[in-house]
């Protein structure tokens, strides 16, 4: 399958049991129940415009991100997939995967989730210190996530370990001892993100009144060439920065957003890009949850804002994209995008600076360049 049959759904179950500090997504906490099949007519009400929107498309991947999406009922992530499978045709092969924390709780609805159709469970571990787990603000013990995620393994035919490093404190032969804990029990793939401290979170307030201190630049970089070391010793590439896997165990669905594809997006907040010829199109859906359902119940979707992505914008993220990833960007497609190739000076300085390489007609960051992408591309998008 190539990146232009490629077309996915992400639902977004917006609501957390608690607001994690490092956490700047989209996420609530409700102190009252839920209405989850209330959530979930919604969430197919919306699919349903959105499939007005996009005729013709087979479903490749479908992603219940959030927010915590194993705080939804199995019965509810049912009727959300019925309603997907019952607009568009879904590939023999569609990869479905569901984020999940791994409190003892919400590993009950494994079972119920493996069969409303879900084939694939990324975990949410983060760490295997409870120390460091009580300080994200995770409600589960590093006992309980290597419980669930052992249980996940057994029901589930792909599971992703996820964690965090380069948190306060941490040292790297703590690193070491944590990720080769992780390592004798990941199956296939792993997400390993390198803690940053966004605005709008409670760790950035801690952090600017000088509450929170996380590894420097090179202590940071060591941490990150520690994990680089680790996980291609046990056989996981670094398809993208931050994931690693066995070849054929990468995510299809975040391979789609990186190989700039297509897809629709549902629920509060939920971003979609669509695609219609060399048009491509912006969708953003209203970000509060019950505002949101407010808006699909009167006019059958959320969506708040709906703008034209130029083809110089539509070049730049299909650079910040790809470069994220091992097997980089297609020149022929970015120039096609562009309508300009990238300036050859700039392409040779990065090279001969080693933190680019072209091989045909693909460009790819090296490992050095993946360290310094953010620059890398700043300089390329010129």
């Amino acid at each position: 399958m190539t990146f232009s049959d490629a077309f996915g759904i992400y639902v977004h179950w917006p609501f957390c049991k608690a607001k994690c500090p490092y956490c700047d997504f989209n996420s609530h906490v409700r102190h009252a129940p839920v209405d989850a099949m209330s959530f979930a007519g919604a969430l197919a009400r919306e699919l349903r415009w959105l499939a007005s929107e996009t005729p013709g498309r087979s479903v490749s991947s479908i992603f219940f991100g959030g927010g915590t999406p194993s705080l939804m009922p199995p019965a509810a992530v049912g009727h959300v997939l019925d309603a997907i499978g019952g607009l568009w045709p879904l590939s023999p092969d569609v990869e479905t995967t569901l984020e999940a924390n791994p409190t003892s709780i919400e590993a009950e609805n494994f079972h119920g989730y493996r069969t409303a159709g879900v084939n694939r469970v990324s975990v949410g571990v983060q760490a295997l210190n409870d120390r460091d787990l009580v300080a994200l603000g995770r409600q589960h013990s590093a006992g309980e996530a290597i419980a669930a995620f052992r249980l996940a393994a057994k029901i589930f035919p792909r599971v992703s370990f996820d964690m965090i490093y380069a948190r306060p404190g941490q040292t790297l032969s703590a690193w070491r001892a944590e990720l080769s804990r992780a390592l004798a029990e990941q199956q296939g793939h792993m997400s390993l993100y390198q803690l940053t401290i966004e605005p709008g979170t409670a760790y950035f307030d801690l952090a600017a009144q000088g509450r929170l201190t996380v590894p420097a630049e090179e202590p940071a970089a060591d941490l990150y060439d520690l994990t680089q070391e680790l996980t291609e010793a046990a056989g996981l590439s670094a398809y993208e920065v931050s994931n690693h896997a066995r070849p054929g165990d990468e995510s299809r669905h975040n391979l789609l957003y990186w190989r700039y594809g297509e897809y629709a997006g549902a629920g509060p907040g939920a971003h979609s890009r669509l695609i219609s010829g060399r048009n491509r199109r912006a969708l953003i859906a209203e970000k509060h949850p019950e505002t949101w359902r407010g808006l699909v119940e009167a006019q059958g979707h959320g969506i708040v804002s709906d703008s034209p992505v130029s083809p110089e914008e539509q070049a730049q993220e299909y650079l910040l994209m790809g470069l994220r990833i091992a097997e980089g960007v297609d020149l022929c497609r970015h120039a096609a995008l562009a309508g300009r190739t990238l300036d050859a000076s700039r392409l040779d300085t990065l090279s001969g600076l080693g933190l680019v390489v072209s091989e045909g007609q693909r460009l790819k960051a090296t490992p050095q360049g993946r360290k310094l992408l953010n620059a890398v591309i700043a300089e390329l998008a010129v």
